[in-house]
């Protein structure tokens, strides 16, 4: 039996710096005219779970879907981490990331999921954590955790400042900049030394 959460699966936005970079003029612009100085965070709700092994449909009317590659944080006791999942937070290609729409988001089968959890005290420092993405066997994208903007730890402190995270929950560190698209037929495999790959493909609904 693969895992899945019991809890609330909260993605988090703009914490890597290839990614902040690259959306560093728009963060000037209305409404929001400046950076953001905490943590931007949105709900994948319990619709788009997708276990590892799993199809994931996409809608016919979408011919690419982004992959968002990264490692959650599994939550224990409240506010504590307990371990770390590979998870896929798959996304329909949108022009901002500032507020994203539901629609994009948050469609059905839309965040595949690991199939085990790595013990915190198994998976050593999250900051050198790195993943690779695998479309049908071809590496299309690799991701190094040192490069995050807010490390494991710090994200930790910065949410639980102003929330509180329950046993169940997740918490990803966020997706870097450079994100792979897939299509209906594509087998997409993720990986990280030490973590359960996770494995999933791509279909279309009918």
């Amino acid at each position: 039996m693969h895992f899945l959460p019991t809890g609330t699966v909260y993605g988090t936005l703009l914490n890597f710096r290839a990614e902040v970079q690259a959306l560093a003029p728009q963060m000037h612009e209305p409404p929001y005219k400046a950076p953001p100085k905490a943590p931007v965070l949105y709900i994948k709700t319990a619709n788009t779970w997708s276990p590892h092994a799993h199809s994931i449909a996409a809608p016919a009317h979408v011919p690419q879907v982004e992959i968002g590659a990264s490692i959650a944080m599994v939550i224990g006791a409240p506010n504590t981490v307990s371990g770390y999942v590979l998870v896929n937070d798959l996304s329909v290609p949108h022009a901002s990331f500032f507020r994203p729409p539901v629609k994009f988001k948050n469609l059905d089968g839309f965040l595949g999921i690991g199939p085990r959890v790595t013990p915190v005290l198994d998976a050593g420092d999250p900051a050198q954590f790195t993943l690779t993405v695998r479309i049908n066997g071809e590496v299309r994208q690799q991701v190094r955790f040192a490069d995050m903007v807010r490390d494991a730890q710090q994200l930790m402190a910065d949410v639980t400042e102003f929330m509180t995270l329950r046993t169940g929950d997740l918490l990803m560190l966020g997706c870097d900049a450079g994100r792979p698209l897939a299509r209906a037929g594509d087998h997409i495999e993720i990986s990280a030394p030490g973590f359960a790959t996770l494995i999933n493909t791509l279909t279309q609904e009918a």
